[in-house]
Order: C-alpha cells, then sequence, then structure tokens
C-alpha cells in the first residue's frame, strides 16, 4: 500500500500581513495623516523642554519607571599596595563592626581586594 498525498486547497484569503500592507499601498494618505499624528503625539509627550509655541504639551515625567532596587550605600575605600587580608583586618572589619550599629541597616556586604576594599549599605525601603 502506497501513501498519496492529497492536493491542498490554496488559501484564498491573503495573511493580515498581507492584508496590511496592501492597505498601506492603496492609501498612502491614511498613512501619512497616522505618522503625522503619531509623530505629533510623540513630540508633544517628550520629557525634555522644547517650546512648542501654541501646542499644549503633556511630558511624560522622567522618573516614570520607578526604583525598584534596594536602598544602598557604597563605602570604597583605598589603601594601595596591601593584600585584601590586611584591608580586611585594617579596614573593612572595623568598617563592617561601626556600620551595624547605625539605625536601619538591613545587610553589610563587604568585599576586600588588592590596595581598596567596598562595602555595601543596604537599608529596607
Amino acid at each position: 500500500m502506497t501513501f498519496v498525498p492529497r492536493p491542498s486547497t490554496p488559501d484564498l484569503r491573503p495573511s493580515p500581513l498581507a492584508a496590511l500592507i496592501r492597505f498601506c499601498l492603496e492609501n498612502k494618505f491614511v498613512v501619512i495623516l497616522a505618522l503625522i499624528a503619531v509623530i505629533v503625539w510623540g513630540v508633544m509627550s517628550a520629557p525634555f523642554d522644547w517650546a512648542l509655541g501654541g501646542l499644549p504639551r503633556n511630558p511624560v515625567p522622567v522618573d516614570a519607571i520607578p526604583d525598584i532596587g534596594e536602598n544602598q550605600q557604597i563605602v570604597f575605600t583605598e589603601w594601595m599596595g596591601r593584600s585584601p587580608q590586611d584591608v580586611e583586618d585594617q579596614i573593612s572589619y572595623p568598617l563592617t563592626v561601626s556600620l551595624l550599629g547605625v539605625p536601619g541597616v538591613r545587610t553589610i556586604r563587604s568585599y576586600s581586594m588588592f590596595g581598596f576594599s567596598s562595602i555595601y549599605v543596604i537599608q529596607p525601603h
């Protein structure tokens, strides 16, 4: 028994993308008007201080995206030519212990490298 595929019937409807392309090609004036409207709306809502004459402006605030990161301060110390152990013993550890006493501190992380250290003081929101 051999398998004989049936001929497929062609789909007579154009795809949505083909229909959109055809619409844009046939209605150039409508597309140009829509493009101008989008550009004017973008200029009116831009967060820059542009003088637009009589156009009303409603700029998007620059801080529209909230900062969801942790509230942290970074203490960077430098002691050139010292080993990470010396930096840890003489700078990082005493500062970390002292900063633990600051009210509102949730976590402290410290990293000691050759000649410097970074101490991250993390506080609750």
